[in-house]
């Protein structure tokens, strides 16, 4: 009986080994054995670590490393200062890390073969390269693989070095068919980034209503035209070169509180120049001086598809805050000169005889520089015309740098003298109506305070101070 019972015990034994060891396999608790099962746990841990990296560095854009070397923290500054050089390897990098990752997988079973059963050894490989080797590396690279890629970045570099003879070629050849993914973003991609940003988004944004809006303004003008933003002609308050400086015309120079007006001859589209309100302090109403005797000042001419870019850069050049917006008259047939009298002279053209010597030279039109940046499709292609072609097109509205501005912010500009809101859909401003009633009605405060007080005094009180 115990003969039967010590032989059932050595065979349940012999099956169980079996099963986990073969009899090919390193015995436990021998030198060797630790040293293989050492060098499967470093394999484990060498996968582990490429295959965090991989995700880790390869999420990190050029374009991301960019913004965080120049305006991160310190230490942003620093990690993404390490990383940019071997990020800007993109493809050479990447085989390097898989190169590196699929050698440490494809060993862990064999050295897990000699000291374990094929069978378990594959189950361990399988798990062990699942949690530690996958899972808990690449889940931590995803929220903190900016500092994982700098810590490690001394080792990628050497693997590099050690990979290369492989990892170059086949990254050259990736470049070549593939390219580099550094593309910058587009127009709208920055306005949904900079509105995602915003406060207003509810995802923990810095940026205020007002400063989303005027970014998103800012970058939208580049699209707009002058047509967009101009007052049209029809709405624009002028004055005829032929009209006198009487009270009724300086009346209405005040009540529209402009600082410049521009002047036409004739008909309200032919602009020929634009008069400064501060020029009038001279001026008195009694002698009713004639618009052409005052200096005319000479005004811009811009077509009408010109950006809003191009005519904000003209304004900063000084020569004026105000332009005339024409539309190009095709060439055929060319235009007539119409000869109007003016001063007494029979022939004298309508944009010369106002304007003094050295400015008659000078053509009326605006250079519009070229454009040094490249193209990219979201911003429309200005059109290049003549300055005659210009100067002699139909003047259809007015453009001022406050309309500049406001298309820029995205918000109409109202001061004390404006009674629309909008031009175009004719909104009134709502204190336009109370301001012209107090225009013409007395003001009550000031008229009590012309009475003079008459304090009644009682003869046994004292009086009042």
């Amino acid at each position: 009986m115990n003969r039967l019972t010590l032989a059932l015990a050595v065979g349940a034994g012999l099956s169980s080994r079996s099963i986990v060891t073969d009899s090919n396999d390193i015995e436990f608790g021998n030198l060797w054995w630790f040293v293989y099962a050492g060098v499967s746990c470093l394999l484990v841990l060498f996968a582990g670590i490429m295959s965090g990296l991989t995700l880790g560095l390869m999420s990190l854009g050029v374009v991301e490393l960019e913004i965080l070397h120049r305006s991160g923290t310190n230490q942003e500054k620093k990690q993404a200062a390490a990383i940019l050089p071997v990020v800007q390897k993109q493809h050479q990098l990447l085989v390097t890390l898989l190169l590196c990752n699929a050698a440490a997988m494809e060993a862990l079973p064999i050295y897990l073969d000699k000291i374990f059963h094929p069978a378990v050894a594959v189950l361990l490989s399988v798990t062990f390269v699942l949690i530690f080797g996958e899972v808990i590396p690449q889940s931590i690279c995803t929220r903190y693989g900016l500092a994982v890629g700098a810590n490690f970045v001394g080792l990628v570099r050497f693997l590099m070095i050690v990979c290369y003879p492989i990892a170059y070629p086949v990254g050259k050849v990736l470049d070549a068919l593939i390219g580099h993914n550094d593309a910058l973003f587009r127009r709208a991609q920055l306005k949904a980034l900079v509105s995602i940003h915003g406060q207003e988004a509810g995802k923990g944004g810095e940026l205020t209503h007002d400063e989303t809006t005027i970014i998103s303004g800012a970058l939208d003008l580049t699209a707009k035209t002058a047509e967009e933003a101009m007052t049209p002609i029809c709405s624009t308050f002028s004055l005829d070169v032929n009209s006198k400086l009487d009270w009724e015309a300086i009346g209405k120079i005040l009540a529209k509180g402009h600082s410049r007006i521009p002047v036409y001859s004739g008909n309200p589209t032919n602009i020929i120049g634009l008069l400064l309100v501060k020029s009038l302090l001279t001026v008195r109403a009694e002698t009713e001086t004639p618009v052409s005797s005052v200096s005319i000042r000479r005004i811009p001419r811009v077509p009408a598809d010109m950006p809003l870019y191009d005519i904000l850069n003209e304004f900063q050049k000084g020569g004026s805050h105000m332009a005339a917006v024409v539309r190009v008259k095709s060439k055929d047939p060319p235009p007539t000169e119409k000869l109007v009298a003016i001063n007494g002279n029979k022939y004298s053209q309508l944009t010369k005889p106002l304007l003094s010597k050295r400015e008659e030279e000078s053509d009326f039109s605006v250079n519009i520089p070229e454009p040094t940046t490249q193209n990219t499709g979201d911003s429309p292609k200005s059109s290049t015309y003549l300055s005659d072609e210009i100067e002699d097109g139909e003047v259809i509205g007015i453009i001022t740098l406050e309309d500049v501005f406001e298309e820029l912010l995205q918000e109409e500009i109202v001061d004390e003298t404006d009674v629309y809101i909008d031009v175009h859909k004719r909104i009134r401003v709502a204190a336009a109506a109370a301001a012209s009633s107090v225009a013409r009605a007395p003001s009550t405060r000031r008229l009590a305070a012309q009475r003079p007080t008459v304090i009644k005094e009682d003869k046994g009180k004292p009086p009042r101070l």
